[in-house]
C-alpha cells in the first residue's frame, strides 16, 4: 500500500513539474509579436475597353518588366512571407503571378477588400465625379483591411505580402501614421513600388518605407508624380542625312 501511494505521489509530482515547465512555452505561444506588412503596388497598365469591367486591364509589357524586377527583389529578401495576398483586379493578379515565379510552391489568396477604390480626400477636384456613398464605402473597405491585418500577432513575428493598388496603400499608410486619412493623395508611390509597415508587439506603428522603387531603373519607372509616360515599344530610329549630309566625293564610288 505504501509503495502504491509513493508511486502515485511521484506520478502526481511529475505531472505538476511538467505542467509548470510548459507554462513559459505556452505563454510565449500566446504572447504578442511584431507584424510586418509589405505592400506592393501593381505594375504599369494601359486602359483597355475590351477588358472585363469587373477586373480591369492587365499589365502592359512595361508593367510585366516592372513586376519581374520587384519579384526578384522580394525573392532576395532574407524573410519568409507567412501570407501572400492579392487584390482581385487583373493588374494586381498579373503582378502577383510574376512575383510568384520567385516563390515556387507558394500561392496567393485573393482578398476582395484589397481592390482599388477612392476614399475621401481633401483634394475635391479629384473626387468631383465620386458619390458620397462610394467614398464612404471605400473608406469602410480599407478600414476593414487595416483592422484585420494591421495588428500584432500571437507567437512568432510574422511578415505578410500584399499586392494591391496606389489608393489602397496610401490610405493604409495614413492609418498607420495616425494622421488625417484625407491626406492620402499627398503621397505618390510608383508602379511596382514597395511600402513596408511594421506593427510592434505593443501595437505601435512604424512606417519603414513608402514607394521604394530602388529595384527599378530610372528609365523604367512610372506611376509616380513626375514620371513621364513610357512604354517598351521600339521608337523610330533618329537618322541624319546620308553620309552626314556631305555626300560622296566626286569620282569615288559608294558601296552599300
Amino acid at each position: 500500500m505504501t509503495t502504491l501511494l509513493q508511486r502515485s505521489a511521484r506520478a502526481l509530482l511529475a505531472s505538476i513539474v511538467l505542467a509548470i515547465s510548459s507554462l513559459p512555452a505556452a505563454r510565449a505561444a500566446d504572447a504578442p509579436s511584431a507584424h510586418t506588412i509589405v505592400l506592393v503596388r501593381h505594375g504599369n497598365y494601359v486602359d483597355d475597353p475590351r477588358a472585363d469591367p469587373r477586373l480591369g486591364p492587365g499589365l502592359s509589357p512595361l508593367g510585366v518588366a516592372q513586376a519581374q524586377l520587384v519579384g526578384a527583389r522580394l525573392a532576395g529578401l532574407p524573410v519568409r512571407f507567412d501570407a501572400m495576398l492579392v487584390s482581385p483586379l487583373q493588374r494586381a493578379r498579373d503582378t502577383a503571378a510574376l512575383i510568384a515565379v520567385g516563390f515556387p510552391g507558394r500561392h496567393f489568396d485573393i482578398i476582395d477588400d484589397l481592390a482599388e477604390c477612392t476614399p475621401p480626400t481633401r483634394r475635391h477636384e479629384v473626387i468631383a465625379n465620386e458619390t458620397p456613398e462610394d467614398l464612404a464605402a471605400c473608406a469602410a473597405q480599407l478600414d476593414r483591411v487595416f483592422a484585420r491585418y494591421f495588428k500584432p500577432v500571437a507567437g512568432h513575428e510574422r511578415t505578410d505580402l500584399m499586392v494591391c493598388h496606389g489608393n489602397v496603400i496610401r490610405y493604409l499608410v495614413t492609418r498607420a501614421l495616425g494622421v488625417d486619412t484625407s491626406a492620402w493623395l499627398e503621397m505618390s508611390p510608383g508602379h511596382a513600388s514597395i511600402t513596408r509597415i511594421r506593427v510592434e508587439a505593443d501595437g505601435r506603428f512604424k512606417v519603414l518605407s513608402v514607394g521604394d522603387v530602388g529595384h527599378i531603373p530610372p528609365a523604367l519607372r512610372t506611376g509616380s508624380t513626375g514620371d513621364p509616360e513610357r512604354s517598351l515599344a521600339i521608337p523610330a530610329l533618329p537618322l541624319g542625312a546620308p553620309d552626314g549630309g556631305r555626300g560622296a566625293a566626286p569620282g569615288v564610288a559608294t558601296a552599300f
